[in-house]
């Protein structure tokens, strides 16, 4: 193997390729984390919405049963 690679030529990347890979990663990762914090807030959002109206649902249920709600 080491020798197919000697008789090829080729040694591995240059320091140019490993500097493109290096900043496309870069652009990609600004890119991407905004919108991944964007997704998990609406997503919190979500969440704390879904658990007022299960609260809302659970006073209502309660008031029915006692005629008044918990202090």
């Amino acid at each position: 193997m080491y020798r197919k690679l000697k008789e090829s030529g080729h040694k591995g990347f240059t320091l140019i390729e490993l500097m493109i890979v290096i900043a496309i990663i870069g652009i990609l990762a600004a890119i991407a984390i905004p919108q991944f914090t964007k997704y998990r807030a609406r997503a919190q959002n979500s969440q704390a919405l879904s658990d007022m109206r299960n609260i809302k649902t659970d006073l209502e249920g309660f008031y029915s049963e006692y005629q008044e709600y918990p202090n």
